[in-house]
């Protein structure tokens, strides 16, 4: 199929709703398969760069986005109408996301090393065998609109894509395609000036390039942060390729949140504020947003119902990051309005003028009439509360959740019996389990999980934040009474960089 006419690329001011600036032409079929082709050509230099060539790269890229800082802010901010604190914080933890990854791979850990000399067993003889994770080749990423740094051009997918020895093409967002611009722009100059290949980080600009990115040949993995529907979309793409590869996506989720009749009793005013500054922050698109708040109903749950109603009436309005997300919120609005069992309770100060605006909204139910309707995902700043009569009215309502990223539980230290009670049925429905606190907000660490099962992500083994997301992006191969010469480094019996290895069945540190 010939090349389709170049459209071009605007980036829009969320404030106001108009068109800034033409960033890009949409990329063509024949770019995008060029950048791929690219990008497999690479693939060998960066396995052959070793885990110290790569720990460079990730320490360049980290200094050269830190040296533009004040650059990329102003851009995103403009782009996403975020406010410059709020991305001032998520460059640091952007930059802070490839420093972590440099130091996994100087560590070595994340390799998975395991050796089995030949011998004797119960079985008969065993041959020398030795195992350890590679490269799984080219990975396609794609931006989300909600965090234009973290999960995008620079975010975690493609900092784990790069340590893992993985070329990386990049769809950029269409909300914030100058950030994307920009960032893509530093990144390749630090990647050229530590001696990556061309070919190391690719961007393509538009939806049909999307499509393409993912049916490419060259591609072996893509990673993906968005809707349920678009992430279902590709996804079906990667599995009907003539020759599938896993599709790791990031998608809908509605975290379900519980307060307990102690906590309801005791922490009134602080809940509420709690509650009601974790659904708005970021205008409420987080992935990680409660977007439904279990309440007791007696007395002491419609105290805490009033005064999260009464902090959501006194919120200004909030600017969202595109046209369709404020469509989707105000049609979820109105169908509020026609659903039996659900009630508009209350709603902020509305916006002025043009742009993405939208007031912070509260709706409510009981646990009795919870539906599907209520659970849907809603991105903006809204959040359903649900009212429950007891542990088995709260534990039906929960089983009729879908699965997501968070479930959260808010308790005083004395309701052990029923926070062991509710306790695995959170467990059962997210893949990170929060106990007094707030979901809103994921820490890059080894010990975090930022994923669920459908339609929280397409596979709950693994994670998209934290060090061991790099597994996603490579495999496992096992060498057989292979001469040590030919055998990767770190399964070599006298290693140049030594790793943690399984050796015979014990674990040897270093």
């Amino acid at each position: 199929m010939p090349d389709t006419t170049p459209v071009d690329v605007a980036s829009i001011d969320p404030r106001t709703g108009t068109a800034v600036e033409t960033v890009a032409p949409v990329t063509t079929d024949s770019q995008v398969d060029a950048l791929c082709r690219a990008a497999a050509q690479a693939a060998p230099a960066l396995d052959a760069a070793g885990r110290a060539g790569r720990a460079a790269w990730l320490r360049a890229i980290a200094e050269g986005l830190e040296a533009q800082r004040a650059a990329i802010v102003a851009v995103a901010d403009r782009e996403t109408a975020l406010g410059e604190p709020r991305l001032n914080g998520e460059l640091t933890r952007t930059c802070y996301q490839f420093q972590q990854f440099a130091d996994m791979l100087d560590e070595g850990s994340y390799l998975e090393a395991v050796i089995d000399h030949a011998g004797d067993t119960p079985m008969g003889p065993r041959p020398d065998l030795r195992r350890v994770l590679t490269p799984i080749g080219p990975v396609a990423v794609f931006g989300a609109s909600n965090f234009p740094l973290a999960f995008s051009v620079p975010g975690g997918d493609t900092a784990s894509a790069l340590a893992a020895g993985c070329p990386v093409v990049v769809k950029a967002h269409s909300s914030h395609p100058a950030t994307s611009r920009l960032c893509h722009d530093v990144m390749v100059a630090a990647l050229a000036a530590t001696g990556a290949p061309e070919g190391t980080l690719g961007i393509v600009y538009g939806q049909t390039a999307g499509s393409a990115l993912v049916r490419h040949p060259a591609v072996q993995a893509v990673g993906f942060t968005g809707s349920t529907g678009g992430g279902r979309i590709l996804f079906d793409i990667a599995s009907s390729r003539p020759d599938p590869i896993p599709f790791y996506g990031e998608l809908g989720s509605v975290n379900p949140l519980v307060v307990t009749p102690g906590a309801a009793k005791a922490r009134t005013e602080e809940v509420a504020e709690g509650v009601t500054g974790s659904f708005t922050l970021g205008a409420g698109q987080f992935c990680t947003k409660p977007g439904l708040v279990f309440l007791p109903a007696d007395e002491a749950g419609e105290r805490l119902a009033d005064a999260i109603e009464g902090a959501v009436a006194q919120r200004g309005p909030a600017v969202l990051l595109n046209r369709a997300i404020k469509r989707d919120y105000q049609e979820r609005w109105e169908r509020s309005a026609d659903t039996v069992g659900i009630e508009q309770r209350a709603e902020g100060t509305a916006p002025e003028g043009e742009g993405w605006g939208v007031p912070v909204r509260l709706l409510s139910t009981t646990a009795a009439e919870f539906t599907t309707e209520a659970a849907e995902e809603c991105f903006g700043p809204v959040t359903v509360l649900v009212a429950y009569r007891d542990t088995a009215e709260l534990t039906a309502a929960l089983g009729r959740v879908p699965s997501s990223l968070t479930a959260t539980l808010i308790a005083e230290d004395d309701e052990t019996e029923l926070a062991a009670e509710i306790g695995p049925v959170l467990r059962d429905k997210a893949g990170r389990v929060v106990y007094n606190g707030y979901p809103t907000g994921v820490a890059v660490a080894w010990a975090m999980q930022h994923g669920g099962a459908w339609p929280a992500s397409t596979n709950a083994l693994h994670t998209s934040v934290g060090m061991t997301s790099a597994r996603r992006f490579l495999r496992p191969v096992t060498w057989q009474n292979t001469p040590q010469a030919l055998l990767p480094d770190e399964l070599r019996d006298t290693p140049a960089n030594p790793v943690p290895r399984r050796v015979d069945g014990r674990l040897e540190t270093l």
